[in-house]
């Protein structure tokens, strides 16, 4: 048989694990080929790619972001292949089985829960007597009537081949990101996620994990992610991969999703001493503060705790963290979520997503939507449109925070400008970010585009409307942020230089005399093509080492030069 197993990712970096434990399961007796798109890519060139292949049996792995347009290639292909059998699988589908069945007719067959298993015996049967019933996990059309059998039990996850070392990846191995995982299932009971429908938690061996891992830096790989739940919730398996990872890291990079609050002080210990500085990241999820909300969907957490380990790992220098908050959430209303924000947003993590409920299907939290008067999109991604305590133009509103937050802090462009107007000059963090929000919206912006030098252009224009008082030296730390974002000397500027040419000249060849030896000894033509120097009401030097404002005239001064090991920033008193 023909056999293709594909996906729709979110974008090209992304790759697909079910497809490649869907076709090292299936070895030796079935060839499985393996086809990724994205969700950018037209309908029709994804059939015509699948048509040319003549597939006998095409699988698709299906979740939130891509069943809908999944959905609609499947129609378009049974019209252009009716004999091929139509497989979905994947967490979108394995749940209201029979109801994706009935909606969409032209699926043949639907693998739920882990597949690997299920879809080996289904190529089986396809191959051979097509007799169905006996394949646990699986729901099917028998004649017009649509059968389900039982669910099929937790794999032995020890029998499963290695997923990594298939040859047709190791091309792009370093242009990618690489999903791995070192256990199945997850200890915890958070409402609003599926890993919350499996109990236990259950380990690959952790030789193979390693070998794993070393073939996939050997070749190459830039970026793995491990999608385990909650890699840390064994702690001795968990430092003995860090371990081993710091030994043979190769340069690759490692995303681990943690509690945070169960991480032991000897462990954060271990890793700041330890861990390679750039090499690990972590994502955590917080979701609320709220302890009624917390407590509403099972979720148990101490934030003095994960605090406590977000904090010990900021001040160790080493590990990135991602940390996320949920919008939504049962009896967290606007200005309780505006606190959660801001109890977070207080430990200043590198990356701080603000998501919003989503509805999964199989979920307690979709069980529970009558109860808190839920309102949400029908179709996937299912994302909440209101409930009992929040409207739906409060979730608006929300919307255009996480807007400027993406822009304002996720992306790095404006550190030092964010932080001070968040000490100085608004209430809280989400008051900064929540009127800015508002402020973008009521102009468009949302609805153009922007170039780099914009974003300071309009938080200027908003922090006008707004009256905010010490523009002269805010407006210094935008210089600051614009100068320090480019590792060459830029070609424009959002704000108009101070002074004639001449008395730029002047002032320039003055500076070059107190600049540091090091670039006194280049000629003058050399340092006006990489030197840019600003005239600034503070000192800026003193304020990017400890946030204090030392007020006076000041130059601000960047030494672009390719040859120098890293770009040069001084402060020099006028």
């Amino acid at each position: 048989m023909n056999i293709i197993v594909t996906t729709l990712n979110a974008k090209y970096i992304h790759t697909c694990l079910a497809l490649r434990l869907l076709k090292s399961y299936s070895a030796p007796e079935f060839d499985v080929d393996m086809m990724e798109f994205t969700i950018k890519d037209p309908d029709l060139n994804v059939v015509s790619d699948l048509y040319s292949r003549n597939p006998d049996v095409i699988g698709f792995s299906c979740y939130i972001w891509n069943v809908e347009k999944t959905i609609q290639i499947v129609k378009m292909l049974k019209k252009v292949l009716p004999e091929t059998k139509i497989v979905l699988g994947g967490p979108e589908v394995s749940y209201d089985t029979e109801e994706w069945l009935r909606r969409v007719p032209e699926v043949d067959f639907i693998v739920r829960g882990e597949g690997e298993e299920t879809f080996k015996q289904l190529l089986t049967q396809i191959k051979t007597d097509q007799k169905y019933d006996g394949i646990a996990g699986l729901g099917f059309r028998k004649g017009d009537d649509i059968k389900m059998t039982p669910s099929r039990p937790n794999l032995d996850i020890l029998s499963i081949p290695t997923p990594y070392r298939f040859e047709e990846d190791l091309q792009d191995l370093g242009k990618r990101i690489i999903y791995f995982e070192t256990s199945r299932g997850c200890p915890f009971q958070c409402q609003f996620c599926l890993s919350s429908i499996e109990v236990g938690v259950r380990y690959f061996s952790i030789e193979k994990v390693k070998s794993d891992l070393l073939y996939l830096i050997e070749n190459g790989a830039k970026m793995i992610k491990f999608i385990d739940r909650t890699f840390n919730i064994k702690r001795d398996y968990a430092i003995e991969i860090f371990q081993f990872l710091i030994d043979n890291h190769g340069g690759c990079q490692f995303q681990f999703e943690i509690t945070a609050d169960i991480m032991r002080p000897e462990v954060l210990d271990f890793l700041n001493t330890n861990a390679p500085k750039g090499v690990f990241r972590f994502e955590i999820g917080v979701q609320s503060t709220n302890d009624l909300t917390n407590e509403l969907v099972k979720r148990r957490q101490n934030f003095k705790k994960l605090a406590r380990t977000v904090t010990m790992v900021k001040e160790g220098g080493k590990i990135d963290q991602h940390l996320d908050l949920i919008a939504g959430l049962p009896e967290e209303n606007y200005d309780s979520f505006a606190k959660t924000f801001n109890d977070v947003f207080e430990l200043r993590p590198e990356e701080l997503q603000l998501g919003f409920l989503k509805m999964l299907r199989g979920t307690g939290m979709r069980a529970m939507a009558d109860k808190y008067n839920y309102e949400f999109m029908e179709h996937a991604p299912y994302e909440i449109l209101s409930n009992n305590v929040l409207t739906f133009g409060e979730l608006t509103r929300i919307k255009r925070a996480e807007d400027i937050l993406e822009k304002y802090w996720n992306d790095h462009r404006l550190d030092h400008t964010v932080e001070y107007l968040i000490e100085h000059s608004f209430g809280s963090p989400f008051d900064f970010f929540q009127r800015f929000g508002d402020y973008w919206d009521k102009q468009g912006w949302g609805k153009i585009g922007h170039q780099f030098e914009d974003l300071f252009l309009r938080l200027k224009e908003f922090l006008e409307y707004e009256g905010i008082t010490g523009m002269d030296v805010i407006i210094g730390l935008m210089k600051v942020d614009y100068l320090l974002h480019y590792n060459q000397k830029p070609r424009k500027k959002w704000w108009d230089s101070s002074g004639g040419k001449d008395e730029l000249n002047q002032l320039r060849q003055h500076t070059i005399e107190k600049l540091p030896e090091l670039h006194r000894d280049m000629n003058e033509k050399v340092l006006s093509k990489h030197l840019i120097m600003e005239e600034l009401p503070f000192d800026a030097d003193k304020f990017l080492q400890s946030k204090q404002l030392t007020m006076g005239s000041y130059l601000f001064i960047v030494n672009y030069n390719p040859k120098l090991e890293e770009k040069g920033v001084y402060t020099l008193k006028v």
